[in-house]
């Protein structure tokens, strides 16, 4: 105990209120530590909405019957769809298709309600512009769940026929399999909750690394760094010193974040916050560590941030925050657990949207503990080596 109370004594704290008055001091620094990561968080969760609306639709209407016109209007007055016009011809509709000014075309035949009232199968056809596949995948979900609710309409008013499969007057005798899914723990599937949830571990190891390595760096090229060196504080101290105002300030970051993604985005935080605040602790002392072991090795803020870009896209790309680890191929999965990110994404989701505890999310909690660990006790060695 008296060892400790040496160690943080009235030296120690002096070179933590010099450090903090230093990074306030820098408007820059001070700037990056809140600017930056509240229009990373707002510019993320909304621009990678992967949900798809108003796409552009082209109506070719060779029926021009009320029962036509009803399955078009039942496409364009949904949210899915955007009427952009109708065509006489299917040249004309491929043209624009072609051109990019639609990225739908719904094509009606000339006998389609003469076949619909008849009981005989009746083809639509949709075209999607396919140059974005994750679109063209999207509209045609939406399109399928359009004729779905029409089948439904038209078999409640007694016409008993599908697209896909045309039922005589029999199929009310036949058996019918009814679907009704049941969405767990998003019943509204908002898309925002998975992306911003994981979006928060990348954005604590890249301001984490940013920030220190500039602070480090910039001390060191002021020379500051070297007239501590003659002051009577250790070596350990000078260490501690520099990063936990480091780790202070960029855990109120945290904080705000968590405040944001409640307030403005909704997630619910179902489970233990405490286990996300302490994630997420570990996960930003990951971010400092990486800056601090890579300012080590730079001279000037541009090689340090020049270093950093290639480390900061490969932990981004295979952190799972954007797309699921599962959809990453067989061979890359087992790298992407080598990622902190990962493991804090798995932490936040399942504590805050499904509810999971300690007793789920141990492994990840401790992958994550053992990356700080690594990384702290590298990035002090090399510090400590550059301070010898």
């Amino acid at each position: 105990m008296r060892g400790l109370g040496t160690f943080v004594g009235s030296r120690m704290r002096a070179l933590v209120h010099k450090e903090f008055r230093q990074i306030l001091r820098d408007r820059r620094l001070a700037t990056s530590l809140i600017l930056p990561p509240t229009l990373q968080l707002l510019l993320f969760g909304f621009a990678l909405n992967p949900t798809v609306a108003d796409l552009r639709l082209g109506v070719v209407d060779d029926s021009r019957t009320p029962e036509s016109r009803e399955l078009i209007a039942q496409m364009t007055e949904s949210k899915s769809f955007q009427a952009k016009g109708t065509y006489l011809s299917i040249n004309e509709l491929s043209r624009d298709l072609a051109d990019g000014t639609l990225d739908a075309g719904l094509i009606v035949p000339y006998d389609y309600a003469r076949d619909l009232e008849r009981g005989r199968p009746v083809t639509v056809q949709v075209l999607l512009n396919a140059m974005n596949s994750n679109t063209a995948t999207i509209a045609q979900g939406y399109t399928e769940g359009v004729i779905a609710s029409y089948n439904q309409g038209i078999a409640g008013q007694g016409i008993h026929a599908q697209f896909q499969q045309i039922a005589a007057p029999s199929v009310n005798h036949r058996g019918m399999v009814v679907l009704r899914p049941a969405y767990l723990y998003n019943p509204g599937l908002e898309p925002t909750w998975f992306i911003v949830s994981g979006i928060l571990g990348v954005l604590l190891i890249l301001n984490g690394s940013l920030i220190s390595a500039a602070a480090l760096v910039k001390e060191r090229e002021t020379g500051t760094l070297e007239q501590l060196l003659i002051s009577p504080a250790s070596i350990t101290q000078i260490i501690v010193a520099k990063l936990f105002p480091l780790f202070a300030l960029l855990c109120l970051m945290g904080l705000m974040a968590l405040i944001m993604m409640r307030a403005i985005f909704g997630i619910p935080f179902r489970g233990d916050v405490g286990l996300v605040i302490s994630a997420a602790a570990l996960c930003l002392l990951c971010g400092i560590s990486i800056g601090t072991f890579i300012a080590t090795f730079t001279k000037s803020a541009r090689q340090a941030q020049l270093t950093l870009f290639f480390v900061n896209p490969p932990l981004t790309s295979l952190s799972g925050a954007f797309t699921p680890v599962e959809a990453m191929p067989k061979w890359l999965q087992p790298v992407a657990q080598f990622n902190p990110i990962q493991h804090f994404g798995q932490i936040s989701r399942g504590a805050m949207i499904k509810g999971s505890g300690i007793t789920t999310l141990w492994p990840n909690f401790l992958a994550l503990l053992a990356f700080t660990v690594v990384l702290v006790s590298l990035s002090i060695w090399r510090f400590r080596k550059q301070l010898s």
